[in-house]
Order: structure tokens, then C-alpha cells, then sequence
């Protein structure tokens, strides 16, 4: 059954209890307050409140100073909004300075292209993102079959000891690697039937995202442009529809170019943006992955604020009463 957490659906088993939600969080032991349903919920009811389908949970905890801002995947919190890749950069150390420049949890590999130890002379991809400091993204970068995405879901977890968590990517063409969604569709049921949680990258389509969210996607990343275009988000009014209507994480992917890309996704309410390419051939990728992580945080400031209303004429800043003249 599905129910929600800090907004964010998840799917639990039947009769689950709010302590089964606290110990599968990792939140054990720490300091934390529970609403449920907009009602507060004692400690001490945690081990007998069963939940029940579509119910809302809220949980809390204390931090010194500003706002706590996070995010669920797969039942994980993370912190940073900014997904980034490997791909691209001159050599691992320029990878490696880059990635902490830029603040992301969340790191994609292509399982068939990046250097992960096949020498043995040469330096293991895995020591530069090591899996217990980030969260390896396996992904099926290449695949434009439904055959190819699934049979390279199957190599990462084997290769990475049972990773269930992939993004899934199935392209229909190599000019403008575009997804192909009805291969996409297939690869995504197959690999949620066999216990993936499956981040997808799809068009910025508001139909196709709601049908890969309602097939069991743990985040659906629909397209802002052409991958490695950095043309920056083309239909932001279907990317607001999607967020709307969207009971999973929204993370824009593919085309973004620059820092004030990023906050425009971040200000249409997506919980994240992934990007590669704009960090990796920008002229200096250590410094553009710093503005980027800026970009997001500013955009999401700005997305919580509330931006002011668009007006067709001007509105005076400053009171006229007073005048003296």
C-alpha cells in the first residue's frame, strides 16, 4: 500500500506500524517528532499506530539553525538536490574534485563505459566516488532497447552487491537521444516487478511521467532538452504540470547548460536536477560544479519564498503618501 512521507509516496506493507517506518528510515534511537495525519503522534504510540493506505506522515527532528530541506528516494534521505555524472571529464582527479565541488549524495555511473578496475593498473573509478561517502547511480547510458536496459540493470547490482537503485534510460536514436518511451515502458515493468527502484529518464511528456509513476518508478526525470545540448528548459510549462501532479520526485535531466538552468527547475518545485555534461565541458568543471550547487539552492530558496506576482505595469516600491510636492 502506498502511503506518505514528508510528501513523498512510499510503498509499505500492509499493517505496517509507524516504528516498522522509523526503523526502515534509519531513524532509530534519534530525536524525532511524528504527525500523522496532521495529529501529533506520542512516542510511545509508534509500535501499535498500524497504518493504513494513503495516510501522512510528517517526521521532524531538530537542527541547529536555518531549515532543514531534504528529499526521499527509495525511502532515503538526501540532502543535496544536485545529481551529477562521471562522464566527460579529463581524468579521474578533475572527476573526483569536481563531484565534491558540486555537494551531490547522488552519483550516476554507465556501468559499460566508465573505468571501474577492468586493469588492474589502472585507477578504479570506485576509489574516486567510493560507494560508502556518495550514492552510486547505476544507469543504462547507451541502451536503446528494453533488452539492453534490463540486461544492464541486472550487471549493476551484481557488480555492485545487490544495488537495487538504478535510472533507467532506453534512447531511440543516437542524433538526438531522445527516450524511446515504449521501450522505456516495458524495461521499467520488468525491472519493478523484479525489485528495482527505478529512477527514469522520459520526455518532458506529463502523460508518459504519470504512467511510469503509476508503474511503481521511484522518480521520474523528464528531459529539460537534448542530452548534452545545455539548451536549458524548453517546456517549463510541462515540467510545472508534471511536478503538480507528481506523487513521486521530480529531477529535471539532460540539457542543462548553466547555473540559472538549474534554478529554474528548482523554482518550477522539481526536487532535483542531474546533470553531466554542463559541468564537465564547461571551461572550468571544478567552478561551474560549485555554481551549480548555488543554482539549485537558490532556485529552491526562491521555489519556498514564493515569487511575487507578474504584473503588466509597474508598481511603485516606494509609498507615495507624503509627498511634499
Amino acid at each position: 500500500m502506498i502511503i506518505y512521507i514528508n510528501g513523498n509516496g512510499r510503498d509499505v506493507a500492509e499493517n505496517a506500524t509507524v516504528t516498522d517506518i522509523v526503523t526502515e528510515l534509519g531513524l532509530v534511537d534519534k530525536k524525532i517528532a511524528v504527525e500523522l495525519n496532521e495529529e501529533i503522534l506520542p512516542f510511545q504510540n509508534f509500535a501499535t499506530q498500524v497504518l493504513t493506505a494513503n495516510d501522512k506522515l510528517e517526521i521532524v527532528h531538530a537542527i541547529g539553525g536555518g531549515q532543514e530541506d531534504s528529499f526521499l528516494i527509495a525511502g532515503k534521505t538526501y540532502h543535496s538536490r544536485l545529481l551529477v555524472g562521471t562522464g566527460k571529464y579529463k581524468d579521474l582527479e578533475e572527476t573526483r574534485l569536481a563531484i565534491e565541488a558540486s555537494g551531490a549524495e547522488i552519483v550516476t555511473v554507465a556501468i559499460r563505459r566508465t573505468n571501474i578496475g577492468q586493469n588492474p593498473n589502472e585507477a578504479n573509478l570506485l576509489d574516486v566516488i567510493s560507494p560508502n561517502k556518495y550514492t552510486i547511480l547505476p544507469n543504462t547510458a547507451g541502451c536503446y532497447s528494453s533488452e539492453e536496459a534490463v540486461r544492464t540493470c541486472r550487471l549493476a547490482r551484481e557488480l555492485l552487491g545487490g544495488h537495487n537503485l538504478v535510472k533507467l534510460e532506453v534512447l531511440a536514436d543516437q542524433k538526438t537521444l531522445f527516450p524511446n518511451v515504449a521501450e522505456t515502458y516495458i524495461a521499467a515493468e520488468i525491472l519493478v516487478r523484479e525489485g528495482f527502484e527505478v529512477m527514469v529518464y522520459t520526455n518532458d511528456d506529463p502523460i508518459a511521467a504519470k504512467r511510469l509513476e503509476e508503474m511503481g518508478c521511484v522518480a521520474v526525470m523528464p528531459l529539460a532538452a537534448p542530452i548534452g545540448s545545455g539548451l536549458g528548459i524548453r517546456n517549463p510549462y510541462n515540467i510545472l504540470t508534471i511536478v503538480e501532479n507528481a506523487n513521486v520526485p521530480i529531477l529535471v535531466d539532460a540539457g542543462v547548460g548553466t547555473a540559472s538552468d538549474a534554478a529554474i527547475a528548482m523554482e518550477l518545485g522539481c526536487a532535483g536536477v542531474l546533470m553531466n555534461t554542463a559541468i564537465a565541458e564547461a571551461k572550468n568543471p571544478i567552478l561551474m560544479a560549485s555554481a551549480m550547487c548555488k543554482g539549485i539552492q537558490a532556485g529552491r530558496e526562491a521555489f519556498l519564498a514564493g515569487r511575487m506576482p507578474r504584473k503588466r505595469f509597474a508598481s511603485a516600491s516606494s509609498p507615495i503618501d507624503g509627498l511634499f510636492f
